[in-house]
């Protein structure tokens, strides 16, 4: 139940995020939060990351149902186990995944609003869906890692055993 409580979590501080953005802020302000490297800018995406698959809306709802459907389900599978870092990391693509959903089933648009800049780079505005969606996949990736890893140890140990006997 934790794990479904961390994505809740996440769902409500994105959209409580993206609702004072979009209602306090005109589309294209700024505040600066760190000079002109951090600041918090209203945007609207009506695509992917970087704006790409601009207005196929239908695509992203029926793919993320898709998503959701497959993270949960993978939750519900590995939940139990005693690695931790494979359900939060799961839980965190879960609350993301929902909380961007919610924007585009309900407006066809994601409400972005943190922007970096270094020096004259601008990176994409995203938010904190965006944020989840990321640092969940990684920590999946270093699980794949750390697994592959176990497993190797694993293997060592019980090749070990049989050249004892």
């Amino acid at each position: 139940m934790i794990y479904f409580l961390i994505a809740l979590i996440i769902f409500l501080v994105d959209q409580g995020t993206k609702y004072l953005i979009a209602t306090r802020m005109a589309i294209g302000e700024q505040i600066p939060i760190i000079g002109d490297f951090f600041l918090i800018t209203s945007h609207r995406n009506r695509g992917a990351a970087f704006g790409i698959l601009e207005n196929q809306r239908w695509f992203f709802i029926i793919f993320t149902v898709i998503v959701v459907i497959g993270v949960i389900w993978y939750l519900q599978k590995v939940k139990k186990s005693s690695n931790k870092l494979l359900p939060v990391a799961l839980s965190l693509v879960l609350g993301g995944t929902l909380g961007n959903f919610l924007d585009r089933l309900l407006t066809g648009e994601v409400v972005d609003f943190l922007q970096f800049n270094f020096g004259s780079y601008t990176f994409p505005i995203f938010n904190v869906a965006d944020s989840s969606i990321v640092i969940g996949f990684g920590m999946i990736v270093l699980d794949s890692f750390l697994e592959m890893k176990r497993e190797k140890q694993a293997s060592a140990v019980v090749a070990e055993q049989e050249d004892k006997t």
